[in-house]
């Protein structure tokens, strides 16, 4: 389960990485979507993300959402996330599970702007014979500082 379960977030993280030079082509939106449940939540969490990302509910509204932030959208110039390892547990009845994992993402925006990000995610999951898909996904920010380039 565990294993499954990382795989689901690693996937959802390279979907959501962009490419240094990503003006090709547009994010898989539809197999984004197809990582989170028809009734899942996405929020921001803390006084930083809870107000930059609010609460998000439904994978049509969440898939919305992100796509803001992808490409063919201009938001990032390039992106990457980084998973550290963390802890997944199934609950009792094996038809669910969730962990917690700190995420360092290193972005260049449009604007030109630099930044190295450290967050906690908060993830549960709904387990099925197919795969797990996220119910409720939370991310907290809890550093940030401007990426430097160059020695």
């Amino acid at each position: 389960m565990t294993a499954e379960v990382v795989a689901t977030l690693t996937r959802y993280l390279a979907l959501c990485d962009v490419p240094a030079g990503a003006a090709g082509p547009p994010t898989d939106l539809s197999a984004l979507g197809d990582l989170f449940t028809e009734d899942a939540v996405w929020e921001g969490g803390g006084s930083d993300y809870a107000a930059k990302f609010g609460r998000t509910e439904g994978r049509a509204a969440i898939v919305t959402m992100l796509a803001g932030y992808l490409p063919p959208s201009p938001h990032f110039r390039a992106n990457v996330h980084l998973l550290f390892p963390g802890t997944a547990h199934a609950d009792a009845d094996g038809s669910s599970a969730h962990g917690s994992w700190l995420m360092q993402q290193l972005s260049r925006y449009d604007s030109g702007q630099t930044e190295v990000m450290v967050a906690r995610l908060d993830v549960s999951f709904r387990l099925a014979p197919d795969r797990p898909r996220m119910s409720a996904f939370r991310t907290e920010r809890l550093f940030s500082a401007p990426l430097r380039e160059g020695p």
